[in-house]
Parts: structure tokens; sequence; C-alpha cells
């Protein structure tokens, strides 16, 4: 028996095949642009605190920020002025592959803006309530430069003794330190933020500013528009002089906004995030 295909069993051979794929729709087709692009991978969010507190003032955004797919770490400030906690901060910021968006609150501003300087893989700043230092300034010119901060009467004085045997001196916000920090939260949140508190050296409001990473990355802001620690219109001031790309403004809010206002802080980040990374 003759096995070899004959042409006419060939060409209907080819027919059902031709008509099952009108059927089936196109087996294949030319990748398109969209195809070939691959998703951007998002930026790590690094969150600095500042003064009286821990990195638990952030729980509240970094919990928002996990939910939306962010890695996110809350960095430890050491909080003993410019020479230590900018390097510290950089080392952690070599640590981290990949993009990053680094935000600050409060003193954390001034140890960003130093930390940041020559970090290619620093995309945006993000400032909450924040100093933002310029070269050769001092966080102790910036808080005097408008009136309004309340904070330092309400600072309990707590000398210590530093590794080369000189004494310091940390600076703690006493039980009555609510109306000029956290003014908007809870008393019971005011409680918990006090008891938790990393004091900060006093020697911190005489350093020096070494480098504006501002300079040359993309920066945003939060206007904290009751607060009473860091005057709004020194955070106005400053955020204008750097040029930051968007400024928001709360009008109610009190030094921490990162606690009282974790979504609108949120979504400052993630504006940045999306806008740079």
């Amino acid at each position: 028996m003759n096995s070899k295909p004959t042409r006419r069993t060939v060409l209907a051979g080819g027919a059902a095949v031709a008509g099952t794929a009108a059927l089936a729709g196109p087996l294949t087709r030319p990748a398109s642009a969209a195809d070939r692009r691959t998703p951007k991978a998002k930026p790590t969010i690094v969150l600095v605190h500042g003064g009286y507190a821990d990195s638990s003032c952030w729980n509240g955004v970094v919990q928002a920020l996990q939910g939306k797919g962010y890695t996110t770490i809350a960095g430890s400030n050491p909080l003993r002025g410019i020479p230590t906690d900018a390097p510290y901060i950089a080392s952690l910021l070599d640590s981290i592959s990949g993009p990053v968006v680094l935000v600050a609150h409060s003193m954390g501003g001034t140890v960003i803006t130093n930390a940041a300087a020559g970090k290619s893989n620093v995309k945006a700043l993000v400032y909450i309530a924040a100093f933002v230092p310029d070269v050769g300034e001092t966080q102790g010119e910036l808080i005097d430069k408008f009136p309004g901060s309340e904070v330092l009467p309400v600072s309990v004085p707590v000398p210590y003794t530093k590794p080369d045997g000189t004494t310091g001196t940390d600076l703690y916000l006493s039980k009555d330190g609510q109306a000029a920090f956290a003014a908007d939260v809870s008393t019971a949140t005011f409680r918990l933020l006090q008891a938790t508190q990393r004091p900060f050296d006093a020697d911190s409001f005489t350093y020096p500013t070494q480098a504006a990473a501002w300079r040359t990355i993309p920066s945003w802001g939060l206007v904290a528009g009751k607060d009473k620690a860091i005057p709004p219109a020194a955070e106005r001031w400053m955020y204008s002089r750097a040029k930051f790309r968007k400024v928001v403004e709360v009008p109610t809010s009190s030094h921490i906004a990162m606690i009282s206002h974790p979504d609108i802080t949120t979504r400052l980040i993630e504006d940045a995030a999306q806008a740079t990374c």
C-alpha cells in the first residue's frame, strides 16, 4: 500500500489546520513595545527619624507603603550630630541595591542632606516638617530664623559621658511637651512617643552642614501648619530656597505629621517615588 501522501491529502490537511486556526485565533502575534517593556522595580523607601523619637514614629507610614508594595526601611538615627549621623545613614544607603527614595522628619532632614550627597542610588529626597540646611548652616541658626519654636523650653537636659571622657548633654522631651511637639494626637499616643523617644545631643544644633544633597537630587516637602518645633515659616522658606518640586501644607498638623497625618505623608512619598524612579 502506498503510504506517500498525495497532493490532495496535503491540501486537505492544510485547509483543516487553517480552519482551526481561524476559529481559535492567531497562535502567535508580533511582540508589541508594551510586551517588551520591563516593569519598573519600585524603589526602596528609607525613613529617617528626628529628635525625641525613634523608628517607630514611622509605623503608620511603613504599614501604608508596604501595603503598596514598597520595600521600606525605618533607619535608626543615632542623633549625635552630623559627624556621626550622616556617615551612619550613608552606610545604610550603601547597603541597598537599586533606587532609593530617602525621607526624613525634623532633624533627620539635616542628616539626609549630608548623607545623600554623592549617592547615585538616591533618586528623591522627601522632607517632612524637616530642616533643609545649606552648606555651612547649623540647625541652631535655622530654628531661630523665624519665631514660633516652643520645643526647647520643654526639653530636659541630661548629662552623659562621651567615649573620649568628656561630658555631653542629651535633650529629652518632657512630659509637658505635647503642646509644642504633638498637639494633634491623643494624650495616650503622646505618652507612648515620649516614653520611647531617643534623646539627641545638644551639640547637634552646632555642627555646620558639609553638603547639600538637595542641590542635585529632586526634593519634595511637607509643611506642618501648626508646627511649634520648627516654625512653619522656616519650613516654607527652606523648601522655597531649595526649589522643591512639590510642597504640601497640612494646616492642622503639629510637628509629627507622619504620625498625625500618615496618609498625606505616604502620598507625598509615593509622588516622589513615581516621579523619579
